[in-house]
């Protein structure tokens, strides 16, 4: 007993101490994962922070560039200005000395000269003005044809899409129905089988037992001798018919049960992709 006792402890302290080393283990993988998990938090962390610096970097790049680029532009602007602040000047002095030699000279003939040239200006801007309308007609009748084109594509894809998911309902709605019509059929066999074996068991019976009825009836009435022998054959006729028929029952029953389980499987099958196809066709909506 002292023995038995020995051993038991024995087993019982190196099951403990496995439970222990599997705890252990345990533990040191959940504490290597957490630390994994810090360390890519910290690392995405620092490259989170290292992108919005350049970006931020960028970004004062592009506001400096680009306040340098105004100035630039607003230099450019303030030169040319000048430039063309001082030709006004030159061209309104020239002008002035060439009005006062005109007429000093050929007043008559400037002015004619002058008044042909204006309204040949005039006209050029009414031109001008004319064909920039003209250009911006065109431009706008361009992008209107354009527009409708596009918006009679857009029509068209849609229509397109509307019968589509029409007619993927319309093919769902047609497998879900072939599938519960065979589904019908296939419990219509099945009570149709049952109903025959049912009919074909109580005739089995029925002809069994007049059988064995007119079998016993005639050994009593011929051999009064051998009654008893003859009771103990027919009881193990009886008793093996009986279980012959029972095995038949019982592999009835276990072809019914399989077939049963088979049309369970399709139709659940059968509901697992008609989700799927309605998640699909909710998502596509």
């Amino acid at each position: 007993r002292y023995f038995y006792e020995q051993k038991i402890l024995q087993k019982t302290f190196g099951e403990w101490k496995k439970w222990w080393t599997v705890c252990r283990e345990r533990k040191l993988s959940f504490r290597a994962a957490s630390h994994y998990r810090h360390l890519l938090h910290n690392l995405v962390f620092k490259a989170w922070r290292s992108y919005v610096s350049q970006q931020q970097g960028k970004r004062n790049k592009y506001y400096i560039a680009d306040s340098h680029a105004k100035q630039q532009i607003l230099l450019r602007t303030w030169q040319c200005w000048l430039v063309y602040v001082d030709v006004r000047r030159t061209k309104r002095g020239m002008r002035s000395v060439a009005l006062a030699f005109s007429d000093r000279t050929c007043l008559c003939v400037s002015w004619a000269v002058w008044r042909r040239r204006h309204y040949q200006s005039c006209d050029g801007h009414k031109m001008n003005a004319l064909a920039l309308q003209h250009w911006a007609q065109s431009l706008q009748f361009r992008a209107w044809l354009q527009w409708q084109e596009m918006y009679v594509c857009r029509q068209k894809d849609k229509q397109k899409e509307t019968r589509a998911v029409i007619h993927h309902q319309h093919r769902e709605l047609k497998r879900c129905m072939e599938a519960w019509l065979g589904y019908l059929n296939l419990q219509r066999a099945k009570k149709h089988l049952n109903d025959l074996s049912q009919k074909h068991h109580r005739s089995r019976l029925v002809w069994r037992c007049f059988s064995d009825w007119r079998l016993s009836w005639e050994c009593r009435r011929g051999i009064h001798a051998s009654q008893e022998d003859t009771g103990k054959l027919a009881a193990r006729i009886t008793v093996r018919r009986a279980f012959v028929h029972w095995k038949r029952y019982v592999v009835l029953c276990v072809e019914e049960t399989r077939l049963c389980e088979l049309a369970e499987d399709h139709y659940r099958h059968h509901l697992l992709v008609l989700h799927k196809f309605w998640s699909l066709w909710k998502s596509r909506l």
